[in-house]
């Protein structure tokens, strides 16, 4: 069976979301694998500010951190790099630029062995850029213009996270978001999760999960189950 899909507005290894990363990695094997290629087009700094992140947050979990740093497609598809996904409990998709992450994963080695290892039970997580690269349309933010990845297909919604910050800095961000689309547009607020387990989604975190459809807002809160149109 899949193991569990967690997609996180912001908050990735830090101390706001441990509960929730304890809880993916509950029951599974004690190694967790961060990738940090959504920041690779910002440079070596932003890169090693994420592995430090994450190698902290792996101490407070008192689990294994594994750093899979692939900064573009070649290294994406070197098997030794992909190797390190093996046996892994959780693999986390931290932020940066939510097209390039995916364009940079899809159709590689690490994005083979990442799949393999979730579907062997591992939890898969996403934040921010990573959660938008873990569906199946992810338009750039930054680019209005620019036409959408397709991205990596593991959940059929639309998502757009730090959803809070967001609707306020772009108004109209959720009519663009549902623009000539009839399925699910998830917005997840700052420090907030929805995971799910088996066949739901629930609300974890200090924030909200709203579920958009053109007229109105539907917002869940911790410990709710999302209805998805």
């Amino acid at each position: 069976m899949p193991g569990p899909v967690a997609l996180v507005g912001s908050g990735e290894y830090l101390p706001v979301m441990l509960e929730t990363e304890r809880l993916l990695l509950e029951g599974r094997r004690p190694r967790y694998v961060q990738v940090p290629t959504a920041a690779a087009p910002e440079g070596e700094e932003s890169l090693n500010r994420w592995i430090a992140l994450g190698v902290e947050q792996a101490g407070r979990l008192g689990v294994e951190p594994v750093p899979v740093v692939a900064r573009d497609r070649a290294e994406a598809d070197n098997p030794d790099l992909a190797a390190l996904v093996a046996g892994a409990g959780l693999v986390y998709l931290s932020g940066g630029n939510p097209p390039y992450l995916s364009s940079v994963l899809r159709g590689t080695a690490l994005w083979a062995a990442i799949h393999a290892a979730w579907q062997a039970g591992a939890a898969l997580a996403g934040c921010s850029a990573g959660a938008m690269a873990l569906t199946g349309w992810v338009p750039d933010i930054r680019d209005a213009d620019a036409p959408p990845d397709p991205g990596l297909g593991v959940v059929d919604l639309r998502v757009i996270p730090h959803f809070d910050r967001m609707s306020a800095w772009l108004p109209d961000i959720g009519a663009r978001y549902l623009a000539g689309h009839d399925g699910p547009v998830v917005g997840i607020d700052e420090d907030t999760a929805m995971v799910r387990f088996d066949e739901d989604w629930v609300v974890h975190g200090r924030q909200s999960v709203w579920v958009l459809d053109g007229r109105s807002r539907v917002e869940f809160r911790g410990g709710e189950t999302v209805r998805l149109a």
